[in-house]
């Protein structure tokens, strides 16, 4: 009898997902203002991560941005991709006017809308806390040796998606284990 055999491409796609459910964790974990989490989470692979990569191509071409085309590849090449997102229009409560407005009750009182990639307008901290789970997650991807970036791309098109339908604000980390990193050594 043989002894038994994992094959690295089996085993290092189990350890990815592994290690983006550690990522959920960090972000979850991560502080964020007053305590009050308005954080939203998720892993996205197989098909839904193929229809993220398929709608920045769509953009790139609408839009005539390179970058979305050339952010789909690393996606459509990632084993999964991270989505964390904001409920951006909802306040700290802080009165800082930071987001344009006298107050929070003003900011609370207009209307959220879509704008180009994300709803807004945005609270701040919130904008900041999310920024905080994202740096989060990315360092725990890194602790465990899994390449990552952190992609507005990958968020605006999940958000046109409806893939966290709470969120008004979206970014994406696409996530592998190659022999080379494929998401910093890449045409501009």
């Amino acid at each position: 009898m043989s002894p038994p055999v994992i094959e690295s491409k089996k085993a290092e796609k189990e350890a990815i997902l592994e290690a983006a459910k550690l990522m959920l964790i960090a972000a979850r974990t991560a502080p964020k203002t007053g305590g009050i989490d308005d954080i939203l989470t998720s892993i996205v692979y197989g098909k839904d991560k193929d229809a993220i990569a398929n709608k920045m191509k769509q953009m790139a071409e609408q839009r005539k941005i390179k970058g979305f085309k050339r952010d789909a590849k690393n996606v459509k090449d990632s084993e999964a991709v991270i989505l964390i997102g904001a409920r951006g229009g909802k306040t700290a409560g802080l009165n800082c006017g930071a987001c344009g407005f006298e107050n929070c009750k003003e900011f609370e009182e207009t209307k959220k809308k879509l704008r180009k990639d994300f709803f807004g307008p945005t609270c701040l901290f919130k904008a900041l806390d999310l920024g905080i789970a994202l740096g989060s997650a990315a360092k725990t991807a890194s602790l465990l040796n899994v390449d990552n970036r952190v992609m507005y791309r990958v968020g605006t098109a999940a958000l046109k998606l409806k893939m966290l339908p709470k969120a008004t604000v979206i970014m994406g980390i696409p996530i592998s284990a190659k022999g080379k990193s494929i998401y910093f050594d890449r045409p501009r």
